[in-house]
């Protein structure tokens, strides 16, 4: 792999260290690899110290999003949520719980299937999401900013396809 001086990062230094052991395309996944695994975390990591002020956790507003996108009745069962959320069915149930107490959702056996659970966004829950929005959109503009919009519209085209790959379409 080929960097220009002073233009290395943390991956570069990693993959050097291997790059005699392994061939140039291994070592191309390897680095994309770390450094999609770095920006998500670093992402996640700057987004929570961001909504920290606003007494808000992320899972917290991802999942009232994901509510909130359902319309008209910004309603979902646990097990979408479980697949939109990438969620296990418990932990699926310990978020619900923590958001019902708060007063944000309200959860219902579905009346059409009994066996099924209805998650519904309240007002209030609805109100609360409204408010923190703009810091966690603010925030992953900020933390992609170094690139430009055209280079922002490859990478999520490029990214888009990898996940198509792996998870087939929505």
């Amino acid at each position: 792999m080929v960097t220009r001086p002073g233009q290395q990062d943390y991956v570069d230094i990693l993959t050097e260290v291997v790059a005699d052991q392994l061939d140039p395309e291994t070592l191309r996944a390897k680095a994309l690899a770390y450094r999609v695994r770095r920006l998500a975390h670093r992402l996640e990591t700057e987004i929570k110290r961001e909504l920290a002020p606003h007494d808000i956790e992320l899972w917290e507003l991802e999942l009232l999003a994901c509510l909130r996108r359902t319309e008209p009745r910004h309603q979902l069962t646990a097990g979408q949520l479980m697949t939109q959320l990438q969620l296990t069915s418990g932990a699926v149930t310990n978020r619900v719980s923590r958001l019902e107490r708060s007063g944000w959702v309200t959860r219902e056996l579905d009346p059409d299937d009994r066996r099924s659970v209805l998650v519904t966004l309240t007002p209030a829950g609805s109100e609360r999401a409204t408010e923190v929005f703009a810091v966690k959109t603010q925030a992953e503009q900020s933390l992609l900013a170094a690139l430009s919009p055209t280079a922002q519209s490859r990478l999520n085209d490029d990214l888009r396809t990898v996940l198509l790959a792996l998870e087939g379409p929505a």
